[in-house]
């Protein structure tokens, strides 16, 4: 164990944190301190996605076992979010955008498994590490709206107002755009690989019974 992995260890604890406080019954006061405890939870965990890696390359602690904790870190950390936001607030997450979501990360981590069976990996694709900064979004935009629809700060003397609800809205839609197109893009990338794969069997499979083939007659 080093402190990269020990990271993404705090990532995976902070899953039954957030589950808990979005739903235990301890907050009942209707202040919004359940929703501003759970996204800073959820933004803290989201964080450390980025760190654990930065620290894993920087000091070149790049281990087997942070290659398996780290994604499922993250795979753990969205789909709680996402099922226990289709309880908390079903107005803005309803079941079949989590169902969208969370299907989509499986998809991605069969298409990771096939390729690591064959021999090959799916790097991440830009577009889908831009759709975890949307999915960030749209979890702490979810979050808050449940208690607040819009923040108008000039109260506290800050010239900001924020529709939270147009942004929640906004961003869990965007965010299911961007998570389909990356599937297909990451099926596109797994596709192209294990095609030449197969193709390269082929011919070394038709070389094979050729040189068979030519044993045979000169014997």
């Amino acid at each position: 164990m080093n402190l990269p992995n020990y990271i993404t260890l705090t990532r995976i604890a902070s899953v039954p944190l957030l589950i808990w406080i979005l739903s235990s019954s301890l907050f009942q006061g209707g202040d919004g301190r359940r929703e501003l405890l759970a996204s800073a939870v959820f933004l803290a965990a989201s964080i450390t996605d980025g760190i654990d890696g930065y620290l894993a390359r920087k000091r070149g602690q790049i281990t087997t076992m942070g290659m398996l904790l780290d994604p499922l870190a993250d795979k753990l950390m969205i789909t709680a979010a996402f099922i226990t936001l289709v309880q908390f607030n079903p107005r803005i997450v309803p079941a079949w955008i989590a169902v969208v979501i969370i299907g989509r990360e499986f998809l991605v981590n069969g298409l990771r498994s096939i390729a690591a069976s064959e021999g090959f990996t799916i790097e991440a694709s830009d577009l889908g590490k831009f759709k975890m900064l949307v999915q960030i979004l749209a979890v702490v935009a979810a979050i808050i709206d449940h208690r607040w629809h819009e923040w108008n700060l000039q109260a506290i003397g800050v010239p900001l107002f924020l529709p939270i609800e147009v942004i929640a809205r906004t961003s869990i839609w965007f965010m299911v755009f961007i998570s389909l197109v990356s599937a297909a893009d990451y099926f596109v990338g797994f596709w192209s690989k294990i095609d030449r794969r197969v193709e390269r069997r082929r011919r070394r499979l038709f070389v094979l019974r050729r040189r068979k083939s030519s044993d045979v007659a000169a014997s």
